[in-house]
């Protein structure tokens, strides 16, 4: 288990030392794209520490997201920072029980741009991945709360493809990340958090996680409308969290359709753009 904290430290301390290094290795690709979105869509919950019951509602998500070139291997390598924060409202089938979530995710990595054409471009990498959150169930009077904190190292890839209808200009791009390597805090079935934060008894709360006990997904489906000097964005959030661990299966699955803005920036050296074209 110490071997597997400590990669995803170094995992997060090289990230972070790219981030720091920026201002020197993006002087020749001056591109930033940034975007933020605001959407509402439907969920269904499952953790079986709280309840063996599916619960269904409505979720409110803001995403906003950060990308930029760099220098690295000929500057076709690029940046992305992804900050997600969610908050959900569900009931279960007979309308007996409620149950609030929230979520907080932050991805920051590296992509490396293959440029098939003119129009489409296939990126490929991975991101450091970051997930704190909960679930509070109102119909438990004995652990009625459930924490979520996990932490992984994902794989990640996306097309991007430009087009016209008549002489308008669209950009669609997908992209998709999923989690291979991670660490997960997870209580014991039945083992409140009173006997792990008081008692002390936390042997077995912070666990390895992978593809075999935390298949999850992420998704995200975007097209862009230029209209004048202002980029519309409509989208489509399909986030699919799951796991078993510690004999506690949960599952968190969304669908979410979001609207919001692109801001374009060109970073100008002296008196000339440094790229004429959006590579995102």
């Amino acid at each position: 288990m110490k071997t597997y904290m400590l990669m995803l430290a170094g995992l997060f301390v090289f990230l972070s030392s790219v981030a720091g290094q920026e201002t020197d290795s993006l002087q020749a690709n001056r591109f930033v794209m940034r975007s933020t979105l605001l959407g509402v869509g439907r969920t269904q919950i499952v953790d079986t520490y709280l309840s063996p019951v599916e619960y269904t509602g409505i979720e409110g998500r803001f995403l906003h997201e950060r990308m930029r070139m760099t220098r690295m291997l000929g500057g076709n390598v690029s940046t992305q920072s992804l900050l997600q924060a969610n908050l959900a409202y569900a009931e279960n089938d007979s309308k007996t029980g409620n149950e609030f979530a929230g979520m907080v995710n932050w991805s920051y990595g590296l992509h490396y741009h293959f440029r098939i054409n003119d129009r489409l471009r296939i990126l490929a990498g991975g991101l450091g991945d970051l997930n704190l959150g909960f679930i509070y169930n109102t119909r438990n009077s004995n652990n009625p709360a459930q924490a979520k904190a996990y932490i992984n190292l994902t794989a990640s890839a996306m097309a991007i493809y430009d087009f016209r209808i008549k002489k308008q200009p669209f950009t669609v791009r997908y992209q998709v990340n999923a989690p291979f390597l991670g660490v997960m805090f997870s209580p014991e079935y039945q083992q409140s958090y009173y006997e792990i934060f008081t008692l002390g008894n936390s042997h077995g709360v912070v666990n390895f996680t992978s593809v075999h006990n935390q298949p999850s997904l992420r998704q995200l489906l975007t097209l862009d409308i230029p209209l004048r000097r202002t980029t519309f964005r409509v989208g489509y959030v399909g986030d699919f969290q799951q796991s078993k661990v510690n004999n506690i299966r949960c599952h968190t699955y969304s669908h979410v359709f979001m609207v919001g803005f692109v801001k374009n920036f060109y970073l100008i050296k002296g008196k000339e753009k440094l790229q004429a074209k959006s590579p995102f």
